[in-house]
């Protein structure tokens, strides 16, 4: 039964770039490992990482001196850290953090070939690394899924009960309800995060596009939807599947997000009876809607004053004071707007020109890159 679930799970969940867009080699003036394509930096690693499944994945960790809070970055399907690395190291800037991403088995250079446990073992190493060298701790630990990187990621928080925070880009319910819209969860189903996401204790932040033809934006408002601790998600108006980073309200929001979470300690963690079955929570999604949940957000909303949710909390992904802060121009102006969250007050028409160009270059070299194969889900999925 584990054979086949793998087996499926490799038809239609995993689209490793060929040939990968990187190689790696060992700098002989310093001895460090290197990614081929990519100016050297001092301030970035990269890493050889064992897995309890035996393989080795590739990881770099990008550090940033004034950092609080690290990251650790699960890609989407399609792309690898060579493709990702300019990605990191302006994520880093930008937000003020350390991030380690890394390849899944078989992505990439790294060893071995993907499966959804192989990921789970990916993660693990790549916690373990972040943990015993760089000496993180689990309270200072942000992790972000993108697309099938919510898989493992959801899988690790949900065995981290102390993680400050879980950022959703693009996630989807599980593996299957990407092709169907089944009722319930399956055997034979992989990625079950409709299952997993309410046992969070964290505040989640999900992000999405509106016009994702690739995973539908209600995977990512359902899975808000069953978390216990809401931030105020973003749906990213006309976003499709693998653009979302180029618009600005990504960067601004994802700031705003990791801002309010350096104030305030992680959650308490509540004891709660696991259910027997995994495909409880599934008919019990309603219930993460009540009074838990509306308390959870007025905590939010009283420790952000900059938060604006409406009465129940949903779907609002821009406050009042960022409306208050623009001009008469409609709300699509903000394609055009530079970043809002770069660290300095812009009072001269210089500093919002630097903004505007450093918020360009990051949208430029997004483009560029090609993170996604926009159908490479339900391309995979119709040959299974």
């Amino acid at each position: 039964m584990g054979s086949s679930t793998s087996s499926m799970a490799a038809k239609f969940a995993f689209f490793p770039p060929k040939p990968p867009s990187y190689d790696v080699f060992v700098e002989e003036a310093t001895g460090k490992m290197r990614l081929t394509d990519v100016q050297p930096r001092d301030d970035v690693d990269v890493l050889r990482l064992p897995t309890r499944r035996r393989n080795n994945v590739v990881a770099v960790y990008v550090r940033n001196p004034s950092a609080s809070l690290t990251l650790l970055y699960s890609h989407g399907n399609a792309a690898d850290i060579g493709q990702m690395y300019h990605i990191f190291t302006e994520l880093s800037l930008h937000l003020g953090i350390n991030i380690m991403g890394y390849d899944y088995s078989g992505y990439g250079r790294s060893s071995g070939k993907p499966s959804e446990q192989d990921t789970y073992a990916d993660i693990e190493a790549a916690y373990k690394c972040l943990k015993e060298k760089y000496g993180v701790k689990e309270e200072d630990l942000i992790l972000y899924g993108q697309s099938v990187g919510s898989g493992p990621t959801l899988e690790l928080a949900i065995h981290l009960p102390n993680l400050r925070a879980v950022v959703l880009h693009s996630p989807i319910l599980s593996g299957l309800r990407v092709i169907y819209a089944v009722k319930r969860t399956f055997w034979f189903d992989i990625y079950k995060n409709i299952d997993k996401v309410p046992h969070l204790n964290c505040p989640v932040l999900v992000i999405h596009g509106t016009e994702d033809d690739v995973v539908d934006l209600s995977h990512g408002k359902q899975l808000w939807e069953l978390c216990k601790e809401k931030y105020e998600p973003l749906w990213l108006k006309g976003g499709n599947h693998c653009n979302l980073e180029i618009y600005p309200e990504y960067l601004r929001h994802l700031r705003k997000f990791i801002s309010a979470v350096e104030k305030f300690p992680p959650p308490q963690v509540v004891p709660e009876q696991q259910p027997t079955k995994s495909s409880e929570f599934a008919s019990k999604s309603t219930d993460h809607n009540g009074e838990t949940s509306r308390a959870i957000t007025d905590k939010w909303e009283k420790s952000r004053p900059s938060i604006s949710l409406s009465e129940k909390g949903r779907y609002h992904s821009m406050d009042s004071n960022e409306k208050s802060r623009t001009s008469t121009n409609t709300d699509r102006r903000d394609k055009s707007r530079s970043l809002d969250g770069l660290g300095k007050a812009r009072n001269s028409t210089d500093q919002t020109e630097k903004a505007r160009n450093s918020f360009d270059r990051f949208s430029d070299m997004v483009r560029s890159v090609g993170l996604c194969n926009a159908h490479c889900l339900k391309q995979t999925a119709h040959e299974a």
